[in-house]
């Protein structure tokens, strides 16, 4: 559940070591995916675990609005989606996904594999800068009718759904893997297989998520997801009846950075380690291990300590492959001993916002040395500035990655030191993370 918070959040430091477990709410990369699936199915399926956030919310009434039945209870984390075996139920529908990049990209696949009808999709104008070009493209070489409203290659765009016929297919997903996702997700629905080659580059972690979840609802293509191509045969999707979505990874890493921060434990509950998870993110936890930390998996979830003889060191690390993750660990690297440097980043750049410049941006503020280039961040450790307010450039993950920072008791008296401006952001993926941020705080006093 989400928090009325102020315009201007002062962080209030923990004055102990954290200790406790704390419930991750459920992936929003995953709850998407299932959303868009079950919709895909031949009968009705329940998500529990499900995430209910701005972006899954946004998600289930664009599935409304295309004539989906979708009952959601967020007191028991639970959502149902009548799967209408591959057809789209309304012919006509305007969608408005807000700047939910994967609702945009997904629903949009989904609009162009309808048999019949026209849609309009758009976004804030901030989704209108985000990139759609490679999805867009290989859609209409599979046959879509997609007109982009205003400039070519971004929302808004207007689809007048005539099928997709299959075949081979290449794909520019450098910007975003949500694109190939989307394209792979509603590829069974055309005529014939679909064989699809990423040009250029793409980052596998999101992609095998992909394909392995399309294998949970009867659809098994490539395995892995992991060759020159990937070939998805026509096929109709299949209910499991009932689907549990993972914990989120990424909003995970937040939690799991506390201890390097405050010293202590926490126990992120039924997180799964990465033999086990569907989510390339959880390699974060490789990060923090590199970095001091100790992780031990659990029976009911994963703990991570740091004790009072540790040493926090700065580490080299390439994020290419969970490039979420990149802000927690450069929002805590003024805390590690030497620097820190963050590759594999040059994507993120045409996110929620430009992270990599609007990173650089804060730590300045706060006092730190910082070498920006294209692909990377080196940070340099040095004193903080204090009474500083961090702004979140309308960007969920800064508002959590220094909200982790503000809570080490820089000033030793257990005052606030730095502040958190729009801190409501959150809530497009993590709406009750300064709740739970409190209740840690509240248990470790």
């Amino acid at each position: 559940m989400s928090q009325q918070l102020p315009d201007i959040l002062a962080v209030k430091p923990f004055v102990m070591p954290v200790r406790g477990g704390a419930s991750v709410p459920g992936s929003k990369s995953l709850t998407n995916r299932a959303m868009l699936l079950s919709a895909l199915c031949d009968g009705p399926v329940t998500l529990t675990g499900a995430l209910f956030s701005e972006d899954t919310a946004i998600m289930a009434e664009a599935l409304r609005l295309l004539g989906f039945t979708v009952e959601a209870d967020e007191s028991s984390r639970r959502i149902r989606i009548d799967g209408r075996g591959g057809a789209v139920p309304v012919a006509q529908a305007e969608l408005f996904t807000g700047l939910a990049g994967t609702a945009a990209r997904f629903l949009t696949a989904l609009c162009a594999s309808s048999k019949r009808g026209t849609y309009k999709i758009d976004g804030v104008p901030q989704m209108r800068r985000r990139p759609m070009r490679g999805l867009i493209d290989a859609l209409r070489a599979l046959g879509a009718d997609i007109r982009c409203l205003g400039a070519e290659g971004f929302l808004p765009v207007e689809i007048h759904a005539r099928g997709l016929r299959g075949g081979p297919v290449s794909i520019d997903a450098r910007e975003s893997t949500q694109m190939l996702s989307a394209l792979l997700m509603v590829a069974p629905l055309a005529e014939r297989a679909v064989v699809a080659t990423p040009v250029g580059g793409v980052r596998r972690p999101f992609v095998r998520m992909t394909v392995r979840q399309m294998a949970q609802f009867g659809i098994r293509g490539d395995p892995a997801g992991d060759g020159d191509t990937i070939e998805v045969p026509q096929g109709s999707y299949l209910s499991p009846g009932e689907y549990s979505v993972e914990p989120d990874a990424t909003s995970a890493s937040y939690l799991a950075a506390l201890p390097l921060v405050v010293g202590g434990s926490v126990t992120l509950d039924a997180l799964r380690p990465a033999a086990e998870s569907l989510q390339g993110d959880i390699r974060f936890l490789d990060v923090l291990t590199h970095c001091g930390a100790v992780v031990a998996g659990e029976r009911d979830g994963i703990t991570v300590s740091f004790g009072p003889f540790g040493k926090r060191r700065g580490v080299s690390y390439d994020f290419s492959e969970f490039s979420d993750t990149f802000l927690t660990l450069a929002a805590i690297a003024p805390l590690l001993d030497g620097p820190t440097r963050i590759s594999g980043i040059a994507h993120t750049r045409k996110q929620e916002t430009d992270r990599v410049a609007s990173m650089a941006v804060e730590l300045r503020r706060l006092g730190q040395g910082v070498t920006e280039t294209d692909d990377a961040l080196e940070i340099h450790p040095a004193p903080f500035r204090k009474g500083v307010t961090v702004e979140t450039h309308g960007d969920h993950r800064f508002a959590m990655s220094f909200a982790v920072l503000g809570c080490r008791d820089t000033k030793g008296d257990g005052t606030p030191w730095l502040a958190i401006a729009n801190p409501g952001v959150c809530a497009k993926t993590f709406p009750g993370f300064f709740t739970l941020l409190d209740e840690l705080r509240a248990r470790s006093s």
